[in-house]
């Protein structure tokens, strides 16, 4: 097998600083092992998220440049539009800023006390939207999902017998949404197969329940089904795509992800009654019908992107970028994620830190870890970020405990890459050296973006 080149050429450039590990641990304990905390130019490789930190195009540079700002009726919403209309066929498109008002939107309007939405796997942003209306969120991953380092094709899927029950239980009429996220972020980047689809949209028909997807790698997720799904290798992309929107009532996304933007998403659906009612808290809180929040020149970065990231090129070298990592790291007896997802790296921080309690947030301090050792930003997706507390105030811990490192869109090269191997194949060699954390402060929701931690000394670690 040849090299899998980038299917692109470097125009611009950036400068990393450089720091040093004394540096570092002054930087850490500075941000209370937080982070997000951490200032941008003290990160040697930023791994913290691939939203909003692609690299545009040359096209969609010059895209840029015809923006038109016009408050009302911007010939860029059309285009924007259009390209929309192009891969999801809904009739209904609504311009946001950035994912989550999306999801602010419908689970405003659809939420409330007593309402129950279930996915695949909420995100943060997701679950926090659902929770602050009243509602509750559920997951429903299937089996396979739970266990990191055992591989099967589509991990991200749902568990269609739990999905029955679970509806049944809570009844379908408290149920406003049924959600599939692609790929599954929270579970590991895993894709979600066309077949789970469409089993969840045939539930979805026999109760009556509207499906959304969360759309946001949905071109990923459609390159997976192309691998892997029996009757698709032949298929282009755009075509999968169609497919997959084709089963939904209406989706929501982040465009900062598989459209290579900076800023911007959108809400879109076929139900005109509930997009008017949409279109009505948007004009209140993100800006008028046809800007949403956006500036034109956005706008028109996302109409370019959009068709971009469907690219099969682009796609078999960021698939493959995903797996030469999670390769790299499984030699060398790393717990990772398998098999490899969509845009990121998931290491397994309960088995690469067994001795740390999940009380004591392993996966926060791996995090910690990689940064001290090699100016590596990543984010824990455990239970600092998903963990609740039960009535005595004991922690409920997530179902698993993992570091996300988020690879940015044509940013970096493979030395870059090996780089981060190298650091943190250094710190699983001596992982017992590592400690736990507790937090000192934190807030009600999406306490990881701004909780304060301090590290527990290595006599209280059973």
């Amino acid at each position: 097998m040849k090299t899998i080149i980038e299917p692109f050429r470097i125009k611009s450039v950036e400068p990393i600083y450089f720091t040093t590990r004394e540096e570092r641990k002054e930087i850490l304990a500075a941000a209370n092992y937080n982070a997000f905390a951490i200032n941008a130019n003290d990160v040697l490789i930023d791994l913290l998220t691939d939203s909003g930190t692609s690299a545009m195009s040359s096209n969609q540079w010059a895209g840029i440049m015809q923006g038109d700002e016009s408050y009302a009726g911007s010939s860029s919403f059309f285009r924007f539009e259009d390209s929309v209309r192009s891969i999801t066929g809904m009739p209904n498109i609504i311009p946001t800023h950035q994912g989550r008002a999306a999801e602010k939107i419908i689970f405003t309007i659809l939420g409330g006390k007593g309402k129950f939405f279930i996915s695949n796997t909420f995100f943060d942003t997701t679950r926090a939207n659902i929770e602050f209306s009243g509602a509750e969120a559920i997951d429903c991953l299937c089996r396979e999902g739970k266990h990191p380092t055992i591989p099967a094709p589509f991990k991200g899927n749902m568990d269609i017998d739990l999905l029955r029950k679970l509806i049944i239980e809570k009844g379908a009429s408290n149920i406003p949404m049924l959600m599939i996220t692609i790929t599954n972020n929270s579970g590991g980047g895993q894709p979600v197969s066309m077949q789970n689809i469409k089993e969840v949209r045939k539930i979805c028909d026999e109760f009556n329940i509207p499906l959304y997807i969360d759309a946001c790698r949905f071109a990923e997720n459609s390159y997976f089904i192309k691998l892997r799904e029996e009757g698709y290798a032949k298929t282009p992309v755009p075509e999968i795509a169609n497919e997959i929107f084709s089963y939904a009532d209406g989706c929501t996304m982040s465009a900062k992800k598989d459209a290579f933007a900076n800023i911007g998403g959108f809400l879109a659906m076929r139900d005109l009654d509930l997009a008017t009612r949409c279109r009505n808290l948007l004009v209140i809180t993100e800006g008028f019908t046809t800007y949403g929040g956006l500036a034109g020149r956005d706008l028109e970065a996302i109409a370019i992107g959009l068709q971009e990231v469907m690219d099969e090129h682009y796609l078999q070298y960021r698939i493959r970028s995903i797996e030469y990592l999670t390769n790299k790291l499984i030699a060398a007896g790393v717990p990772v994620m398998q098999p490899a997802g969509g845009h990121a790296v998931y290491i397994d921080a309960k088995t690469f830190l067994a001795h740390v309690p999940v009380d004591q947030y392993p996966g926060q301090s791996l995090v910690c870890a990689l940064y001290e050792e090699g100016g590596i930003r990543s984010v824990e997706i455990g239970s600092l970020m998903f963990g609740k507390y039960d009535a005595e105030g004991k922690l409920i811990p997530a179902q698993m405990e993992l570091v996300r490192l988020a690879i940015p869109r044509r940013v970096y090269t493979q030395s870059h890459i090996d780089y981060v191997a190298e650091v943190i194949i250094e710190v699983f060699n001596n992982r017992h050296e590592l400690t736990g954390l507790e937090i000192t402060e934190e807030t009600l929701l999406l306490r990881h973006f701004t909780a304060k931690l301090k590290p527990i000394s290595s006599s209280t670690i059973q």
